[in-house]
């Protein structure tokens, strides 16, 4: 009888260029108790706006499926359904731009739903705007605001209130009518499946593990290729999924297995190990660094310390050459940063480097607020192999620069 539903988008502007990137579908009954639910991440092509409110990654939205190819799904779930949200301006306005941007008109309005805010005067005289206020007027429990399925149980659980409250038949009962008549375009069936964001706290498996394990080749590889992609997404001692994807990719190209990558990721750590024993010292900070690295790329601590007796062993001869930044470079900044984007670019300017305002191949190093982003920036910088950190790792490599030689 009813949908409820909820979205997270990447702004507020969906005439714009604002997109939905969480979607969640709750079925009701005429007496309000939940028989279904629904949730999927979308997939916007292009960055997701203020992160630290809806919480969603960029490494899980570039995973998940577009709008488009959800829509048949997205759609039968409202066919026949008064739509109910929070704030259902909003949310039917976003809803109704997806379906416009495959050339189709569906009947989502703030005419043919309910919204259980402009309602909520009627029953809840005292309470405020917010989904939470709300609740809270309604002696309902505090809810995980900012999560497309939190939110869409929430205002469910506030409509089955509602229906207590009225009782049958409700006084909205001409919109249930009309709604199940309401013609429904024909929109292509689903070509892919939902996919919900992870848990807090829930990782997902090591790049490794997505590599054939496989006997080690007689001679360790000569991986060039490899190595340099493997110190760029390290810089700032982290690997973005974007960056596993890479190095999955790269390495299945040059037919290693996870036998030979492990080779490649001690040979790397034994060059880091050299430029920590450089002075004759190993503090332990730099012991720290290169546990962190080991752990990055799957190897354990015992593999460090026969990186370090390995490199003290060969301390005379030259190793690799590591990505370093350096004064003249071109650094652009990306997303939405704290503190403000314009703090960050005259902080780069007064170490001597210079700012882009959009990447080119004579960029250095792209700064992102999220290193999974899925922004034009972003992309051009893999286009061209540009590496691309995270503000926190870039502050470490300024203070680098900034050392005295």
């Amino acid at each position: 009888m009813y949908a409820v539903i909820d979205v997270e988008t990447t702004g507020l502007r969906a005439g714009w260029h604002d997109r939905i990137i969480e979607i969640a579908v709750v079925h009701v009954d005429e007496r309000g108790r939940v028989r279904d639910e629904w949730c999927s991440l979308i997939n916007p092509n292009r960055d997701l706006g203020p992160q630290h409110i809806h919480g969603i990654s960029a490494a899980e939205a570039a995973r998940a499926p577009a709008f488009a190819q959800l829509a048949g799904q997205i759609s039968e779930l409202l066919r026949g359904r008064t739509l109910v949200a929070h704030n259902l301006a909003f949310d039917a306005l976003f809803l109704s731009s997806e379906f416009r941007h495959l050339g189709l008109t569906v009947p989502v309005d703030t005419q043919h739903g309910l919204c259980t805010m402009r309602l909520a005067p009627h029953f809840l005289p005292s309470a405020g705007r917010s989904l939470l206020d709300c609740r809270r007027a309604a002696g309902l429990a505090p809810h995980q605001a900012h999560s497309a399925l939190h939110d869409a149980r929430a205002a469910a659980d506030l409509l089955a209130h509602y229906l207590t409250i009225t009782g049958a038949p409700p006084p909205w009962a001409p919109t249930v009518a009309s709604s199940r008549a309401l013609p429904w375009p024909a929109v292509p069936a689903a070509t892919a499946a939902a996919m919900r964001r992870r848990a807090p706290g829930v990782r997902e498996p090591h790049f490794l593990t997505r590599l054939a394990d496989r006997l080690p080749r007689q001679q360790e590889p000569r991986a060039d290729a490899y190595l340099d992609l493997l110190d760029q997404a390290l810089l700032d001692r982290d690997i973005s999924a974007t960056e596993a994807d890479g190095l999955v990719a790269v390495a299945q190209s040059l037919g290693l297995g996870r036998a030979d990558v492990r080779c490649l990721h001690k040979r790397y750590l034994t060059g880091l190990a050299g430029i920590a024993l450089a002075d004759g010292v190993l503090t332990p900070a730099e012991r720290h660094d290169l546990d962190s690295v080991a752990s990055l790329v799957g190897l354990s601590a015992s593999a460090v310390d026969k990186a370090l007796a390995d490199a003290a062993g060969t301390a005379a001869s030259p190793g690799r050459q590591f990505w370093q930044l350096r004064s003249g470079d071109v650094v652009v900044f990306t997303g939405t940063m704290h503190p403000d984007r314009e703090e960050w670019e005259a902080g780069a300017e007064a170490a001597g480097l210079l700012v882009g305002a959009g990447v080119t191949k004579k960029t250095r190093l792209l700064v992102a607020a999220d290193p999974d982003s899925m922004s034009g920036k972003a992309k051009k910088a893999r286009q061209y192999g540009i590496p691309i950190v995270h503000p926190e790792a870039y502050r470490s490599m300024l203070e680098n620069l900034l050392q005295p030689a």
